[in-house]
């Protein structure tokens, strides 16, 4: 990763931690307009899927330390699986598709809800906890339909407008 890469992985983490904060404070929950998506989604779709990643898996786990969200158990691990699969497949399928964001987008939100489904059935066959995966997704996928509508229509004009501003090429990633 060159330096400008790792302040942007900085800069999308951060973010991460203070979009919920804000979001909160507002009596906006998160689990409805999924602020802590937005950044990480962003990342892998500018900075590529090793920075996506990164950012997927560190921005839950500084949150959770650092403010109480998400809980620790049994939100945190579902989250960090879940948004680093989010990082990851949005910047690979971007770096197969240069130019393109919805796609990439799309891909990323699907495969990150399947992991979260995959890890829910790993706990709740391991560890005990009360979860159905398919309740959950479902669950997931009704409840964040504001934030889900607000990462349509919001990154990819955001995506090109970092791109923009850095320079990077789409194929960049």
């Amino acid at each position: 990763m060159n330096t400008r890469k790792i302040v942007m992985t900085g800069m999308f983490i951060a973010l991460g931690i203070v979009l919920p904060i804000a979001f909160h404070s507002f009596n906006m929950g998160g689990p409805v307009f999924l602020p802590m998506h937005i950044p990480v989604l962003m990342a892998g779709l500018t900075l590529g899927p090793l920075a996506g990643l990164f950012t997927g898996v560190i921005t839950p786990l500084l949150s959770s330390v650092m403010t109480g969200m998400p809980p620790m158990f049994p939100m945190l691990p579902i989250m960090v699986f879940e948004l680093g699969v989010y990082g990851l497949t949005s910047g690979f399928i971007a770096k197969q598709y240069p130019g393109k964001t919805f796609f990439p987008l799309i891909a990323g939100m699907i495969d990150g809800r399947v992991m979260a489904a995959i890890v829910v059935f790993v706990l709740s066959t391991f560890f005990g906890v009360q979860m159905s995966p398919w309740t959950f997704i479902k669950g997931a996928i009704v409840t964040g339909i504001p934030g889900i509508l607000i990462q349509l229509v919001i990154i990819p004009p955001l995506v090109k407008a970092i791109r923009n501003a850095t320079g990077m090429k789409a194929n960049h990633a």
